[in-house]
């Protein structure tokens, strides 16, 4: 089976979240994946980039984040990359689900589902630089035959 990339170079803009959904969707079909393995796909990367956008920058300045998803062996591979502050969502608190709604903390949901629904879940900083690589082992019973194609936005 070929491999298929997906290449996204973000502003830090909430708007490019539109941008993230409907290029994660055009690839998931290219590959045949199923709407389940799309939509957590999506969770994860929406809740990193939303993440970064809102908390990883303390200045009003254009910065670049850097979407990057690929099959490879069987397995999606997803990294994200900002020059934000450091932030490593491997350390970030499980979030205490048994209570109420009214009376949870506001925050940290969103980074949990994203951890749950990865099989892995890296974090290096690296020349001033977070890097996440996310892995999402995918049955070869979703994927499409044929050749696969690489995407660049």
């Amino acid at each position: 089976m070929s491999e298929g990339t997906l290449s996204l170079h973000l502003r830090n803009d909430l708007s490019e979240l539109a941008t993230v959904s409907r290029s994660l969707e055009e690839f998931a079909t290219s590959l045949g994946l199923s709407k389940r393995t799309l939509f957590q796909l999506n969770l994860i990367i929406d809740e990193l980039v939303t993440n970064i956008i809102k908390y990883a920058y303390r200045d009003d300045a254009e910065h670049r984040i850097t979407v990057t998803v690929r099959l490879e062996e069987g397995s999606l591979v997803m990294r994200v990359e900002d020059d934000g502050i450091p932030f490593n969502p491997v350390l970030s608190e499980v979030p205490d689900c048994s209570c109420p709604v009214e009376g949870r903390v506001v925050g940290k949901l969103g980074i949990h589902l994203a951890r749950h629904f990865a099989d892995d879940l890296v974090y290096e900083r690296c020349a001033n630089r977070n890097l996440v690589t996310i892995t999402k082992h995918v049955r070869e019973d979703q994927l499409a035959e044929g050749p696969q194609k690489s995407r660049s936005n």
